[in-house]
């Protein structure tokens, strides 16, 4: 009777061992943000969100063709733009960094494509550049992450 009683209490005790071992909670998945990341991203987000919210003087500039004041708000108004961008994106997590310096790129090239429209009067590329920086504008602001 003792020696049941020694393995019954043996085979007990590695089954709470194992219950133990392999059945505690899973591991709460980690922020994907620290609050540092975070504090940086909303700080550029405002500024980017301004740009964001004068591109229709862009867009007046285009359609009056008033070539000048758009290299020159290219230039001037936009010019911080890339830098705050830049600071965004590069506090942002993994393939979401990725995808926003992406964008980023895209926009700028649209910019530098618009600037060179202006500088040759070419109305329907500039038009066509405009409608295309919007779109990686906002596709920008939507990889921003929200909280």
């Amino acid at each position: 009777m003792r020696r049941y009683r020694s393995i019954l209490a043996s085979i007990l005790a590695l089954v709470m061992v194992c219950l133990v071992s392999c059945g505690s909670p899973q591991a709460a998945t980690p922020p994907a943000y620290s609050p540092t990341q975070l504090e940086i991203v909303k700080q550029y987000e405002g500024n980017v969100i301004k740009q964001r919210d004068r591109m229709d003087e862009l867009e007046q500039f285009i359609v009056n063709r008033d070539w000048l004041n758009v290299g020159t708000f290219i230039h001037g108004p936009l010019g911080d733009l890339r830098r705050d961008m830049g600071y965004v994106s590069r506090n942002l997590s993994g393939k979401t960094q990725k995808t926003a310096s992406k964008t980023a790129q895209d926009l700028f090239v649209h910019f530098e494509t618009i600037d060179a429209a202006a500088s040759a009067g070419n109305y329907s590329l500039a038009v066509q550049n405009y409608a295309e920086a919007i779109q990686d504008f906002d596709a920008f602001l939507s990889l921003i992450p929200k909280a």
